[in-house]
């Protein structure tokens, strides 16, 4: 391990720009010989005694012409009290004094102006009693922070002076002891600073950069010797002289690499390349690594801001990596490649119109083999999913009228299958009431209540294997259509107590392809079929009416013991519904088409092809259709749904007198619905599906839900099994469980989980979206992704889990079973030291699933941190010692071992 010697040009680079924004200035006054000197009697050329008080008074000073020829005022005041001498010109000031002059301020326990020699004088006090030095000098120059120092002298004529042992912030960073000084030409003179992240002033500092003595002008920053500086005790790390150009704006430079040796890919030279500071709103880095061993990475990362309008990043990367050696059966040669996009919008910036963008793509082994771009995000690396999508929506017409575009991506990294939606959009039109009247009085009647809307969407998508996406038959294989929609709606109430709505859709189906089937007879038995795409325009349509009634029944139970529970309450939320499609596969509207068999045997070609029941087998020519076609048979259908809520209201254990009480939900969203199509030929009765949550504690929610089938179950002489059109409760049996499901995450200590939120808020609110760093934005994604990744010593301990449990029976296959247990949490070892873990059970492995465990030590102004993951496909360890402060991100010592490394 060793710390990378260019960490001292940042550092210095960095160090010497704050030292430059220093434009008090300054003249040495030594603070031992002012404590000796201390005057604290009261000569008797002082003739004028002014008690303190906290109205500020003025006085003359002819040093300086303000703007149009008037002389400048310093403005004073102390607590204490005030006193004049008038021979000497000298103003005394006592006990919490303060002094503005032209965008100066100073305040000090002690300060003495001197009106003929243009001298400004401010120093503390030393208290036998503490036997601390107090009322040091805060001052602060217009434009600049708020400083601190033991001592000052300041010329209010030529603008000179010096501050000894300063102690102020700049940009993150903290400068304390040493002397700066401020010339007549208005260079800076500055002589052992120390530049720190660390906030504790001089001599407490844990660590700094030393500048033994520096000049900075407007244009340039020239220096002796800085070394590095920790726990006050000089290192040999540092640079005998230096000289930097300073523009005073965004500049671009190099970017030195890191270097280290991998066992498989050799020595490397890591993250070298040029920043480019483009302007105010736009910078760029291009990095690369290289191996000796001939593999290679390299990115291009920029973000981009314009306040109160936008703000985001964008990063491409794009890896060549080889594994092994040529010839040898563990030679391996990987070609990877990310791209990732985020772009926010400012909600002020147009109001109406919104634009926002969440890309994640590439190749899918590209955060396996790079080790998720070298942050070994065991999240990252084992992702199966990646995500993008880009929005664009308009409202306008006064809101009468709304449109959106996105553009969507999805890719399984495990199987490969990439869907893509280039683009999806949709128009429109807010409800209105056709019938309704502008200067009605009173409440509508049912025709003035009927409301009318329209909406048309569009779709071009595609779904292809990752290893085809960019071939050139891949552009005929995209679904493509537009769909219309007018809703048509009206809504009344009934004895009061019942609700109604009816309603009606149609709706209109456009298509640039449609499909072609031809059956052919095997001698298996089977049909063999095949699938012709037609290009031209068709078009389909349909329409449905539905009317459907509601009502509220609440139940609830009294309990007159003296126990803890007081009631139990019911809530039921029965709905009815009546729904009718009409017949549209007639082969004369042109949706359907009658299948039939094509075969060199005239006794069989061109008959009718029949489905399980004997009916002639009809299809639709929209079959692939992104929006569906019209229905394929008649449907007047009776749908049910049952919602119930139970809660449980009993004694509150916080109330004194008795008589408080609380609410307990026990149940929430208990959901239960089924669907009987009266004209259906067979299966009337649609599954039962169920699903509810149940709140245990304030800490446990259970979630859980199941499909059960009413139709029973027959085994044929082969031992193929297949549903009857027979009721399961006709043979005495419940309806059959088809999948079920039930999971819940708990946590032990719900400080833990209030802790974190609060500190990502305060994180968040910390900067606009617009103006933060990519460092907190880089700190806001780890947060979201890992619930580690936050570390929070206010927290003693905390430890969480989470379990799923999935079963499925569909009958063509044997029953699967899906368990998912994961865990993680962490606790203080003393009030410094923390451990933290994540970690999991793989039930079907009956193992261990991807465990890391990660210790952590706070050290003020540094981190001490590592991270182990023990075994399995990643195990890996790293060790980071680095300032906490981002602005000297590079400051840090690490030691890594690569899940692909083989040491």
């Amino acid at each position: 391990m060793k710390l990378q010697y260019s960490i001292l040009f940042s550092g210095t680079i960095l160090l010497l720009t704050l030292v430059s924004q220093f434009s008090y200035a300054s003249e040495t006054v030594f603070f031992q010989q002012i404590i000796r000197k201390q005057d604290t009697s009261r000569r008797a050329n002082q003739v004028v005694r002014l008690p303190g008080d906290t109205a500020m008074k003025t006085i003359q000073d002819t040093s300086k012409k303000a703007s149009g020829g008037l002389d400048s005022q310093v403005e004073y005041k102390a607590e204490d009290s005030t006193l004049v001498d008038k021979k000497t010109g000298m103003v005394h000031l006592y006990g919490k004094a303060r002094v503005n002059y032209q965008g100066f301020e100073l305040d000090a326990e002690y300060i003495r102006y001197d009106s003929k020699n243009n001298l400004i004088f401010a120093r503390g006090v030393y208290d036998p009693a503490t036997k601390k030095y107090m009322g040091r000098p805060i001052f602060k120059m217009e434009g600049q922070s708020t400083s601190l120092a033991d001592s000052l002298l300041y010329n209010t004529k030529t603008g000179k002076g010096n501050v000894f042992n300063p102690f102020t912030e700049q940009e993150g960073g903290f400068f304390s002891g040493g002397i700066s000084k401020k010339q007549i030409d208005d260079e800076i003179h500055v002589k052992n600073v120390l530049y720190s992240t660390c906030n504790l002033p001089y001599p407490h500092t844990h660590f700094g950069i030393n500048i033994t003595k520096g000049i900075v002008t407007e244009r340039q920053i020239v220096t002796g010797p800085v070394y590095l500086e920790v726990e006050h005790v000089p290192l040999p790390l540092g640079l005998p002289f230096g000289f930097f150009p300073k523009p005073n704006k965004r500049s671009s430079g190099l970017i030195f690499p890191n270097f280290g040796e991998d066992a498989t890919r050799g020595f490397f030279a890591r993250d070298f390349g040029y920043y480019l500071g483009l302007n105010d709103y736009w910078d760029a880095k291009v990095l690369a690594t290289i191996f000796t061993r001939g593999s290679y990475e390299t990115s291009l990362l920029t973000n981009y801001t314009k306040r109160y309008k936008y703000n985001g990043n964008l990063s491409f990367r794009y890896n060549n990596l080889i594994n092994g050696t040529e010839g040898a059966s563990d030679y391996l040669k990987q070609k990877d490649f990310n791209l990732s996009w985020s772009h926010s919008q400012n909600a002020n910036a147009r109001p109406g119109t919104t634009f926002s963008a969440s890309v994640n793509l590439g190749t899918s082994g590209y955060f396996r083999n790079s080790a998720a771009a070298n942050t070994y995000d065991p999240r990252a690396i084992t992702q199966n999913i990646m995500n993008s999508s880009v929005s664009y929506g308009k409202v306008f017409g006064d809101g009468k009228y709304n449109f959106t575009a996105s553009l969507a991506h999805s890719q399984n990294t495990q199987s490969q299958q990439v869907d893509l939606q280039l683009p999806n959009f949709n128009f429109s039109v807010a409800t209105f009431s056709p019938f309704d009247k502008k200067d009605r009085v009173g409440d509508p009647n049912i025709l003035q209540k009927i409301n009318v809307g329209y909406s048309l969407r569009g779709s071009n998508s595609l779904s292809v294997k990752e290893y085809d996406l960019f071939k050139r038959q891949t552009l005929n294989r995209f679904r493509n259509g537009l769909a219309h929609s007018i809703p048509i709606s009206t809504n009344f109430n009934l004895l009061r107590y019942f609700n109604f709505t009816v309603s009606s859709s149609i709706n209109e189906y456009w298509y640039l392809q449609t499909i072609n089937k031809s059956y052919f007879k095997q001698e298996n038995g089977q049909d063999l079929i095949r699938t012709d795409t037609v290009n031209g325009f068709r078009r389909g349509g349909d329409w449905n009416l539905s009317t459907s009634m509601s009502t509220k029944i609440y139940s609830q139970a009294n309990f007159k013991s003296t126990g803890k529970i007081r009631a139990l309450r019911h809530v039921m939320t029965p709905s009815f519904s009546l729904t009718y499609n009409p017949d549209f596969t007639d082969p004369s509207r042109g949706y359907f088409k009658e299948a039939r068999y094509t075969d060199v045997n005239p006794l069989i070609n061109n008959t009718p092809v029949r489905d399980a029941q004997g009916l002639p087998l009809r299809y639709s020519i929209f079959e692939n259709g992104v929006f569906g076609g019209p229905s394929a048979r008649k449907a007047a259908s009776l749908g049910f749904s049952m919602d119930n809520t139970v809660e449980m209201k009993v004694a509150s254990s916080k109330d004194t007198t008795g008589t408080g009480e609380r609410k307990i939900p026990i149940i929430q969203g208990l959901s239960v619905s089924a669907n009987y199509n009266f004209v259906a030929p067979n299966f009337k009765l649609s599954d039962i599906p169920v699903s509810g949550r149940s709140q245990l504690s304030e800490k446990l929610t259970v979630n859980y839900n199941a499909n059960f089938s009413p139709y029973a179950v027959r085994t044929d002489s082969l031992g193929l099994t297949s549903v009857i059109d027979r009721y399961t409760w006709k043979d005495g049996k419940l309806p059959r469980l088809t999948t079920f499901g039930l999971s819940f995450d708990y946590s032990f200590n719900s400080e833990a989980v209030k802790s974190k939120n609060k500190n990502l808020n305060d994180l968040k609110n910390q900067t606009a979206p617009e103006t933060r760093t990519q460092e907190q934005i880089e700190a806001l994604n780890q947060i979201s992704r890992d619930p580690n990744a936050f570390v929070d010593f206010n927290i003693p301990w905390n430890f969480a889990f989470s379990y799923s449990f999935q079963y499925s029976n569909p009958l063509s296959t044997t029953p699967t079973v899906t368990n998912t247990l994961n865990f993680n949490g962490d606790f203080n070892v003393t009030p410094k030291w923390k451990v933290q873990f994540t970690s999991g059970y793989d039930f079907k492995a009956k193992d261990l699933a991807m465990t890391n465990i990660s210790i952590y030590r706070d050290l003020h102004c540094w981190d001490l941190s590592f991270s182990w993951t023990p075994f399995g496909q990643y195990q890996s360890y790293s060790v980071d010692l680095k300032v906490k402060a981002s602005i000297l991100q590079d400051l840090k010592l690490s030691k890594r071992k690569a899940f692909y490394t083989r040491f």
